[in-house]
């Protein structure tokens, strides 16, 4: 009998590269404070600068080294309050229950706000119930010190060459962001210019939160930062140019996308003072936006010295810090999608508790710290997660039984952990259910250095595990109705929306817009775009019926990413040269794609719109106009 392609999907390892970086750090972090306690006759101590040391490798996902302080340090904080509250409460039971459930909702709400509390909420969470679930050495100070050593160690680690590649992250995601948009004007015309905008989108995402992450840390004008954010705003007209380039159906000469990775290797080894490449002369107004486009661009890289008042708040400065955290606790306190995930993931954590206080399991946090992982909100779907976490933990059960009966308590442990903890940064690239069966053995390793239970470890860590599986499947996923629908519709409408805010300010000829204002509606749609994708790759990991359900959006969401294309690439001929559109074209393409959205958002698969769409043949927005009109044909009712 064949699996499912949900189960498949989720079993087939990820082609992402092993990160070697993380792999010794993880080896050196985890392993060394074994040996260290061991040597001092303290193994227990050892074992828990291991585990803040497993959390920290777990939350070292950023590239940017000043993001790592972040990344690490401030979930390592609310890790060691939550080992601290969960201490608190050991044995007591009922109380346990309840500070548990309270701490989990916190938790849940938390981890809507974005990456950093996401990882801080988990960390509360999971340090708690290991508090809660496992005996900790007193005073009740020491076990969260340690906790958060072991995360410094990881910090201390990442942050080594630092002072020898601390511009290195920024820099060099501008320039992928280069090499990503001559690989898509080299596809331009060609079935392969679809791929590689996708990859345009998701390395522009990637470049700003990385850039805009670290110009929010600074009070003044930093003349690194200006050079890097206007780099990266520059690039965006060739990015405009190339949806008109491929709808003339022919590629471009390989001299231009040549040029532009140049541009990116000069970009990365920081050169400047370099003159405009040589480009052959453009026979198009859309080779000439292209053109225009290009040596624009290679002015503003090759500068010695950019204009900081030119291009550093195109997009808006950020806030200050605390008024950004001020936004988004009233952000929190006032969702009700991040009250439903809270209240979710509290009654999961509640049931879970009741249960094993209810039931005589022995060191029974491993049921919480099941259900803590599968309901995490930015790993994909529940379902799907709950499953490949079953999968994963047998598969890391099996590593850990010959481990456990075979290997000595003491300094063998040392060199095992340099082994297995190496796995984890290398098997998580690969998939959620490989870092499962990764993550599993050297958390019962080091479980079995605080309570001394040995290979009895392995089978009750299995039962829990499903029984972990099973509370999330039915309290976590069956009885919420959203979990059965596909949120594919509402991301795609929000896109269309989009569109039609960017076809009102790039066609309203009879009013000034301003052009950062329709920059920034321009990166709103990849925001949306990459949203969509993102959300649709989710839910096709649902089984039946959402995942068919979401297979059916598809030709939507291609038609979509066209109409954006054509909105695109009519403005870029509307700079150079093509006649402006009758003043209400614009207006009826904007109230024909409003509707369009309308319909889409209050519809779970199909939405009844009408097809009709009329314009001028010779207009520049005619190719839009068939593009709304074909996304509205398939967004009909079949008769």
């Amino acid at each position: 009998m064949t699996p499912p392609p949900w189960l498949l999907n989720g079993l087939r390892p990820q082609s992402n590269p092993v990160p070697w970086a993380a792999v010794l750090r993880a080896s050196l972090a985890m392993a060394a404070p074994l040996a260290v306690g061991f040597a001092l006759d303290r193994p227990a101590y050892g074992a828990l600068v291991s585990m803040g040391a497993l959390s920290g490798v777990i939350g070292d996902t950023a590239d940017a080294y000043r993001m790592r302080i972040f990344n690490i340090a401030v979930p390592q904080l609310f890790g060691a309050v939550g080992v601290a509250l969960g201490s608190l409460v050991y044995g007591t039971g009922w109380a346990a229950v309840g500070v548990l459930t309270v701490i989990a909702l916190v938790s849940g709400m938390m981890s809507t706000i974005g990456a950093v509390a996401s990882v801080s909420g988990l960390l509360l969470l999971l340090n708690s119930v290991v508090g809660a679930g496992l005996p900790m050495p007193d005073p009740w100070w020491v076990a969260p010190l340690l906790l958060a050593l072991g995360g410094l160690v990881v910090l201390a680690l990442a942050l080594l060459s630092w002072p020898f590649r601390r511009r290195l992250p920024e820099r060099a995601a501008v320039a992928r962001t280069y090499r990503a948009v001559a690989a898509l004007l080299r596809a331009a015309g060609t079935p392969a210019y679809e791929m590689h905008r996708q990859d345009v989108t998701e390395s522009l995402n990637t470049s700003y939160d990385l850039v805009l992450a670290r110009r929010a840390r600074y009070h003044g004008r930093s003349p690194a930062m200006v050079r890097m954010l206007s780099q990266l705003n520059v690039v965006i007209p060739l990015v405009e140019a190339a949806p008109a380039v491929h709808g003339e159906g022919r590629p471009l000469p390989p001299a231009v996308p040549a040029a532009v990775r140049a541009l990116a290797e000069d970009i990365e080894q920081g050169r400047t003072g370099r003159t405009v490449p040589d480009l052959p002369p453009p026979d198009s107004p859309a080779t000439q936006a292209v053109d225009s486009a290009l040596r624009h661009t290679a002015t503003v890289v090759h500068r010695a010295e950019p204009d900081p008042y030119n291009v550093d708040d195109r997009l808006g400065r950020p806030a200050a810090l605390s008024v950004r955290v001020r936004r988004s606790l009233r952000s929190v306190l006032l969702s009700e999608a991040s009250w439903r995930y809270g209240l979710r993931l509290a009654l999961c954590i509640g049931l879970a508790q009741a249960l094993t206080s209810l039931i005589p399991v022995d060191r029974s946090y491993w049921v919480a710290l099941t259900v803590t992982f599968v309901l995490k909100p930015d790993y994909g779907s529940v379902f799907s997660r709950a499953v490949l976490r079953a999968v994963g933990t047998a598969a890391g059960l099996v590593v850990a039984a010959p481990v456990l009966a075979e290997v000595p308590t003491g300094w063998w442990f040392v060199p095992v952990m340099v082994v297995l903890a190496a796995l984890i940064p290398a098997l998580t690239a690969k998939g959620y259910a490989f870092q499962t069966a990764a993550i599993t053995p050297p958390i019962l390793l080091l479980s079995d250095l605080l309570n001394r239970q040995g290979l009895d470890l392995v089978r009750p860590r299995l039962l829990d595990s499903l029984l972990g599986c099973a509370i999330v499947l039915v309290a976590g996923y069956l009885l919420w109705p959203e979990s059965w629908h596909t949120r594919v519709g509402a991301r795609l409408a929000d896109a269309v929306e989009d569109t039609a805010d960017y076809v009102a300010y790039a066609f309203d000829l009879t009013s000034a817009h301003d052009r950062a204002e329709r920059v920034r509606a321009r990166r709103r749609l990849y925001r949306d775009l990459s949203a969509v994708r993102s959300e649709f790759q989710r839910a096709l990991t649902e089984p039946p019926p959402v995942g068919a359900r979401a297979a059916a959006w598809w030709p939507l969401v291609v038609a979509v990413e066209r109409i954006v294309d054509a909105a695109t690439a009519a403005r870029v001929r509307l700079n150079y040269g093509a006649p402006p559109p009758e003043p209400g074209e614009a207006i009826m393409i904007e109230g024909q794609l409003r509707e369009l959205a309308e319909g889409i958002r209050s519809s779970e698969t199909l939405v009844g719109v009408r097809a009709d769409l009329s314009g001028d043949e010779e207009s520049v927005l005619r190719p839009l106009c068939q593009e709304v009109a074909a996304a509205r044909a398939i967004a009909s009712p079949q008769p």
